[in-house]
Parts: structure tokens; C-alpha cells; sequence
């Protein structure tokens, strides 16, 4: 159909890659422990609308610019390592809440700027778009009617896959976090902990190179 082959070890592949963690996974646990699984499943929404826009820049050939031009892949870079060590910088600089023992230890935010977080976490990764030029034709017949098509659908099969395990990502880590009943200490030391990753992952994307 549509000239998609190997479907079933595509998705078993996609679930494996979605397994992986990296910054989208970290976003997702910190929001998750600090604030609930609905903030975890704001975080886990916003990273896979922008991992539809990945997809259907891709299926345009849009995505093929950061593959060709070092010019625009180092300015996507750039840009997306910036705002991790924004984000690295804000945890970082997160203070206990001693006003009150019935506080939260982590001043909530609203979900919209949690989805905008995830949202940006990803659309400014230049190398979920390389990747998805790289994986996704590897299942697409060369002679497909519609190669175009053939790539969104899989980019959506990909990303629904990718949409369940974050947000059972998110349910398990609300759920470990409510049991072990994280006081304001280890709630700050989270946050900090998770804002030194995101500086190793920042700088990590900053000095990649294409592939």
C-alpha cells in the first residue's frame, strides 16, 4: 500500500528509537515528577506537534536544505542549542519554596508554555529532521506512486507510536514521583540535576556536525 514495505519492523524500529532518552524524554520526567502527568503529557503533545512539522517538512523536501547546506543546518544548530541552555539555565536557577509546607516545591507553569517548551525542544533539533530523511525513505518502494504521501504516513505512524510511549512516560514517572512523595530538596536537586543534562545536551548540539 502506497509503497511502504516492512511496515511491522518499522514500527518495532520507531518504538526502540522513541525509547531512547534524550531531551525530550528529560523535559517530559522533570515536568511529569514536578508538576503531574498532565504537565508531562503538555510537554509530550508539544514534542509531537513539532515532530509533525519535522515530517511534513521532510515529505516536502524542505528538510533537505539542513542535509545540503552547512549554512542553514549550523543556524537551525545554533539556534536549538541556545534555547536548551536557556531552559538548562532556568532549572538551574531554581530556587526551594520555603514559605510554606504545604507549597509546591516547583512553581508551576501554565501547560500551554509547557507544550510550547516541548514544542521547541524539538522543531529546533536539526537532527530529528536529518534523521527522518536518513530512516523513514528506507521503507518507501522506489517506484511509489506517491513518495510524498508514503512519508507522511509513516511519519505519523511514527509519531503516534512515539505520542503513546511519552505519555506513558509521563504517567509512570507521575505515578513513581506521587509513591516516593518528593520533598522540596530532592524536587530542587531534580531540576538541577535535569538542567546540568540539558547543558551537556546543548553543547552536545552545538558542536554537531552534519552526517
Amino acid at each position: 500500500m502506497l509503497g511502504i514495505h516492512d511496515l511491522p519492523f518499522f514500527i518495532l524500529s520507531g518504538l526502540l528509537l522513541n525509547i531512547l532518552p534524550g531531551p525530550d524524554s528529560l523535559l517530559i520526567m522533570t515536568r511529569s515528577a514536578t508538576q503531574g502527568w498532565r504537565a508531562g503529557s503538555a510537554a509530550a503533545f508539544g514534542i509531537g506537534a513539532g515532530t509533525f512539522v519535522h515530517i511534513l517538512a521532510a515529505a516536502l523536501g524542505l528538510s533537505a536544505v539542513l542535509a545540503t547546506s552547512a549554512a542553514a543546518f549550523t543556524v537551525v544548530k545554533l539556534v536549538g542549542a541556545a534555547y536548551i541552555l536557556w531552559m538548562a539555565l532556568s532549572l538551574l536557577r531554581s530556587k526551594r519554596v520555603t514559605e510554606s509546607a504545604a507549597a509546591p516545591a516547583v512553581a508551576p507553569l501554565p501547560y500551554r508554555k509547557i507544550f510550547g517548551q516541548g514544542f521547541l525542544t524539538n522543531v529546533l533539533n536539526p537532527k530529528v529532521a536529518l534523521f527522518f530523511l536518513a530512516f523513514v525513505p528506507q521503507f518507501i518502494d522506489a517506484d511509489a506512486p506517491n513518495k510524498a504521501l508514503a512519508f507522511i504516513v509513516l511519519g505519523c505512524i511514527f509519531n503516534v507510536n512515539g505520542m503513546l510511549w511519552c505519555n506513558a512516560l509521563s504517567l509512570f514517572t507521575a505515578r513513581a514521583s506521587e509513591r516516593v512523595k518528593l520533598s522540596p530538596v530532592v524536587s530542587l536537586w531534580l531540576k538541577r540535576v535535569t538542567g546540568s543534562l540539558f547543558v551537556w545536551l546543548g553543547v552536545k548540539l552545538a558542536l554537531s556536525r552534519q552526517s
